[in-house]
């Protein structure tokens, strides 16, 4: 369970930075589309879809990590409580116990 959870931490974490980077290349095309002849601006664009590519391609992969995980940690999760359906509804009684105490102090 830890280790999907670090591998989804370390997804987020690839995505922020292919987003920045992206935010970064959109400035720097803007500063082209002012500052350079129609050359430099067609470079900046260029470089600008590749990296908007990138990032979407990195999404995608990242979401489906996700999804995978996910249903992963359900189908385990589905097993066990066949295995032991006492233990589950015991956990679950003692859970919302818990959030019933909680939920009153407030």
């Amino acid at each position: 369970m830890m280790n999907q959870v670090d591998e989804l931490k370390r997804a987020k974490n690839r995505m922020t930075g292919d987003i920045k980077a992206v935010i970064a290349d959109g400035e720097d095309l803007l500063k082209a589309a002012v500052e350079v002849s129609g050359e430099g601006f067609a470079v900046a664009r260029e470089k600008f879809g590749e990296q908007l590519a990138s990032a979407r391609a990195r999404l995608a992969g990242a979401s489906q990590t996700a999804v995978d995980k996910t249903r992963e940690t359900a189908a385990a999760t589905d097993r066990y409580v066949h295995g032991n359906p006492w233990t589950a509804i015991g956990i679950a009684g003692a859970a919302g116990l818990l959030i019933g105490i909680l939920a009153a102090r407030r």
